[in-house]
């Protein structure tokens, strides 16, 4: 075993996991913000909602780009640095390795006929029908390559004679345990960091001066539908703790800092741990640990002490663990308060303060996503196919991999770089203001 090697490919996966699931969570999310904006526009006969979807899909599309090339990477990867993993399993999850590129297909060919034929449909619904697809495909390939990370959490469907895999069934091992969890969770995040990114562009341009009603409705529907979402990928998450507690005990209580087997277990929230895992400045919630864990506050729940040492996961997922928490917990009552506000009629919604915290809640989601992905990755330590596969033996035994690391570092910071300043530039050379003028002149065109 080459520890260098190890090293090195476990940095690069990260990083690439790491900036790949920023677009990737576009990627499944954005498609059904654009459906339901056009569906509530023209459900609303209103232009704004409809150019709303135009506009987004524009965007949209540039991340799909950069999407593709961060998600072929993470296939060359797989095959370069993790070798002996792709010959030990790469039989078993081929299957939804090949569904998942071709959902994606299927959604950028459907999503290539709706860009350019916006004004090729005399009926508009008919047109936004074109979208269905769209979302779906992006939904669908996010399903598939979550099947490939939940397999490795709970392999099933083959057996091992020999360090070989036989009696493959693929169908077997992609609905494996985890599966359902891990995918709800992945599209319910997504579509949530979705919302709440686009809301928190609207309230930039709201804060930057501009009073048009197109910014403010579109920043009430996405703050609703991040509402929505959000309040699903919590309930979600307490499924996910459940899970957790049958088939892999050991990451749960990696993640709570719970040490002792007991009954009616806390939970404990914030705080640190110093070299001699003291934990300080904690909050311990009695009883919520055991209700998380199995719904019944008396319940016992394992603790770190019972598993071997070289199983358990590192202990900083506690710190990833509450990031996400308290992000997520934080942005539902943002949207609680706003949603609400603009209902009631509360004044402060408009004030600056409160439209700079709704501004900030799309990188904190980014944030949230990023952190729940560690935490599932690292979580799984030390296995790279839990109970067969330590990570180190899968690796590859390569001393280039430190270079490797340095160029796509490079290409990261190109397309990161570039993707950033062609958005920036498509959406101020065409302002909605001039859109709107447009679209009107195209219409009274169309009526004589």
């Amino acid at each position: 075993m080459n520890e260098s090697a190890v090293f090195w490919s476990r940095l690069l996966t990260e990083l690439t996991l790491t900036f790949h699931i920023i677009y990737a969570t576009i990627g499944v999310g954005v498609p059904l913000m654009i459906m339901i904006a056009q569906w509530v526009g023209l459900k609303k006969n209103d232009e704004h909602y409809i150019l709303l979807a135009r506009r987004i899909t524009r965007g949209f599309v540039i991340t799909v780009a950069v999407g593709v090339v961060t998600g072929t990477a993470i296939g060359l990867q797989l095959s370069l640095l993790w070798p002996n993993f792709m010959q030990l399993a790469g039989q078993v999850i081929a299957l939804p390795l090949f569904m998942e590129t071709f959902a994606f297909f299927f959604e950028a060919i459907f999503l290539g006929i709706y860009l350019y034929t916006w004004d090729r449909f005399d009926n508009q619904k008919k047109h936004m029908l074109l979208l269905v697809p769209v979302a779906i495909g992006a939904s669908i390939s996010a399903v598939f390559i979550t099947i490939v990370n939940s397999f490795m959490n709970t392999p099933q469907g083959f057996e091992v004679v020999s360090g070989q895999l036989v009696n493959i069934q693929p169908l077997v091992a992609m609905f494996n345990p985890s599966m359902p969890t891990k995918v709800a969770h992945v599209l319910a995040s997504a579509y949530m960091t979705s919302a709440f990114l686009l809301a928190s562009i609207a309230a930039y341009r709201l804060l930057r001066g501009s009073n048009h009603p197109y910014y403010k409705k579109s920043l009430f529907l996405m703050m609703k539908m991040g509402l929505i979402f959000s309040i699903a990928t919590a309930v979600i998450g307490d499924f996910s703790g459940k899970f957790l507690a049958e088939y892999q005990p050991e990451k749960l209580a990696a993640a709570e800092w719970h040490f002792e087997t007991e009954e009616a277990a806390p939970l404990i929230l914030m705080g640190f741990m110093d070299e001699e895992q003291n934990i300080k400045f904690a909050i311990e919630i009695p009883y919520l640990l055991s209700i998380l864990a199995y719904g019944n506050p008396m319940a016992e729940v394992t603790g770190l002490n019972d598993f071997p040492e070289d199983e358990i996961p590192p202990l900083y997922i506690h710190y990833l663990f509450n990031l996400m928490v308290l992000i997520g917990t934080a942005m539902i009552l943002v949207s609680v308060l706003y949603v609400a506000g603009v209902w009631r009629g509360w004044g402060f919604i408009h004030r600056p303060w409160f439209r700079w915290v709704t501004v900030l809640g799309g990188p904190l989601t980014i944030i949230a996503i990023e952190a729940g992905w560690w935490l599932a990755e690292v979580g799984r330590q030390p296995w790279i196919l839990r109970g067969y596969m330590r990570t180190a033996e899968g690796a590859t035994t390569s001393d280039q991999v430190d270079l490797m690391f340095i160029l796509f570092c490079i290409l990261y910071l190109v397309l990161g770089i570039g993707s950033v300043v062609v958005l920036r530039r498509m959406y101020r050379l065409n302002p909605i203001e001039r859109e709107i003028e447009d679209r009107m002149a195209e219409m009274k065109g169309v009526g004589r």
